[in-house]
């Protein structure tokens, strides 16, 4: 059986902070701008940031999971990291969005769509479920 809570909390905040759906900081005329679907490079870096602060306490502090079967006193730094990464990554708008918002594929738009974060989080649950679950990455410190 595998811990499914990791991905759980990756997922949900990946689709609660990603930049312009519910909220962008700093928006693009304003501090804060509420679903806007518009991003950039400062609002990404800030909403990274908020997202590791939370998934660490998530995952580690507070130590969500579905299933513990692994019962350690050493932190695993794998799901944490793994989801930054993958969270700055694919961010619609950055590197790339699919679908775009004049084209199937658009790469560095600054911009999204519903379509598109629904898109993204569907490839951020695979990677993250295939590199967590699957393949078991696992980072420790004491």
């Amino acid at each position: 059986m595998s811990d499914w809570g990791p991905v759980f909390v990756a997922v949900v905040l990946f689709v609660l902070l990603t930049p312009g759906l519910l909220i962008q900081v700093p928006g693009r005329n304003r501090v804060v701008e509420f679903s806007n679907f518009q991003t950039s490079g400062v609002s990404i870096l800030v909403h990274s940031i908020v997202y590791f602060a939370l998934i660490c306490i998530f995952l580690l502090a507070i130590g969500i999971h579905l299933l513990n079967r692994y019962k350690t006193s050493m932190a695993d730094w794998g799901p944490v990291l793994i989801g930054v990464v993958l969270f700055i990554l694919l961010q619609p708008g950055l590197l790339f969005q699919i679908p775009g918002n004049n084209r199937t594929l658009e790469f560095g738009s600054m911009k999204t769509n519903g379509k598109a974060i629904a898109v993204h989080t569907l490839i951020f649950f695979t990677l993250y479920a295939i590199l967590i679950l699957a393949v078991h990455v696992h980072i420790y410190t004491g």
